[in-house]
């Protein structure tokens, strides 16, 4: 009885933490460039349950005045779940969908890739183009946050410059002169790559960035890849699975008190 009520318990937290995630994917559906996170459950270890009290000493070849070896012939009754526990949240690094801005300092990336942004923690990494030009020239991102060149350094717009341009691999012109150029930055082990929040990503230590492979598409900005319909349908399900795991709960704890209240009683 103990067990079942730790069990049901089990599954409302695993489904409380579900629900957590999918809460803020929905509040990140209209954020360019997010990636959707991922609930992974796992199960405790499952125990192997087999009947006691029918064994029948005289089909036991093993029996020895009382004495058996292995519990072989005890019939099995199947195996019982002892719950279920968050084990990783997951990324998906699906492709967002393109959206058509019409603004020249917004860019895309087509493909695998990341932007690389200066921040106060160091070099950290998004898919989030939406750029603007500061009173410097510098470009930066919505967080004010310095966009990258492949050197690592600063992209500086000439004030003067009236046209601003991105090419595939990241070049930026202005006035069709070169004057730098995006860093795209990839890695072999995608894991490497973690969620810090605010739309960033910082590299794990000893893990090595290299030019991407993806295009650069100017004028566009990607969308979440947080389908907001798929996202609530989600989270009805988990609902549902939460309640009827509170309602295991409250079974099992009205079972409990008729044993201790009723089971033994004198009449």
């Amino acid at each position: 009885m103990w067990r079942g009520l730790y069990t049901a318990a089990t599954g409302m937290i695993t489904e409380s933490k579900r629900t957590d995630v999918i809460a803020n994917n929905l509040a990140n559906s209209d954020t360019s460039g997010y990636k959707r996170d991922v609930a992974v459950t796992s199960e405790f270890e499952p125990m192997l349950v087999k009947r006691l009290y029918d064994y029948n000493e005289r089909e036991d070849i093993t029996a020895f005045r009382g004495f058996h070896v292995g519990d072989k012939n005890k019939p099995r009754v199947g195996t019982v779940g002892l719950g279920s526990y968050v084990d990783e949240i997951g990324l998906d690094r699906a492709q967002g969908s393109m959206e058509t801005t019409g603004n020249p300092l917004d860019v895309a990336i087509a493909g695998e890739g990341y932007f690389a942004v200066q921040t106060t923690q160091g070099v950290r990494y998004t898919r989030d183009g939406a750029f603007y030009k500061d009173a410097e020239g510098v470009l930066r991102n919505t967080k004010g946050q310095a966009v990258l060149s492949r050197q690592g350094t600063e992209i500086r717009i000439p004030r003067e410059a009236s046209r601003i341009g991105f090419g595939a691999q990241g070049e930026v012109y202005a006035d069709d002169q070169q004057i730098g150029q995006l860093q795209l930055a990839a890695f072999d082990d995608p894991r490497a790559v973690l969620k810090q929040g605010d739309n960033l990503f910082y590299a794990q230590e000893g893990a090595e960035p290299r030019q991407a492979a993806g295009e650069v598409q100017q004028g566009m900005l990607e969308r979440s890849n947080a389908n907001v319909i798929n996202e609530m349908v989600e989270l009805i399900n988990n609902q549902r699975i939460y309640e009827a795991n509170a309602k295991a709960v409250i079974t099992q704890d009205t079972m409990l008190e008729a044993s201790v209240t009723q089971v033994g009683r004198l009449s």
